[in-house]
């Protein structure tokens, strides 16, 4: 156990201000019945110290991070194991897991660099409603391990 996170919990860090993510968030709370994930803004305190503790080198390319048993996950991996955990016919993206890692990040780094173009940003970040507040996380976690 870490802090007062059970282990089957995990942390998707998401920019809050980037429409596709924002969507993605909600998109992932409709389909976690179990509550498996918790979430916290890029931009929130919370985010920050979590990105430095795990050491994640942000450099523009990570919208959607995964902290998930102590280890954090980037990129089109981050993406492929929140799928695995969801139901309904949404798991069937993980079969992108079959297509080479270096393509996946490639094809992920080119939606990070342009979501803002293709897809909008708010003004200002998600707040979340008061049925999903309980699934935002507002402390700190334990630092550990990156997983590229």
């Amino acid at each position: 156990m870490h802090g007062n996170r059970s282990r089957k919990q995990s942390v998707i860090l998401f920019d809050g201000i980037c429409n596709l993510c924002s969507g993605w968030v909600q998109f992932v709370i409709k389909r976690d019945s179990k509550e498996i994930f918790k979430f916290a803004l890029l931009q929130s305190e919370s985010g920050n110290s979590i990105i430095k503790d795990y050491n994640i080198k942000m450099k523009g390319k990570a919208f959607i991070i995964l902290i998930e048993h102590n280890i954090a996950h980037i990129e089109s991996t981050a993406i492929l194991r929140i799928v695995s955990q969801l139901k309904g016919p949404i798991k069937i993206l993980r079969l992108f897991s079959l297509i080479p890692k270096p393509i996946r990040d490639n094809t992920y780094r080119f939606i990070s660099k342009n979501r803002y173009r293709f897809f909008g940003k708010k003004e200002s970040c998600l707040v979340p409603s008061k049925e999903i507040q309980n699934r935002f996380i507002k402390t700190k976690i334990e630092s550990g391990k990156i997983n590229e």
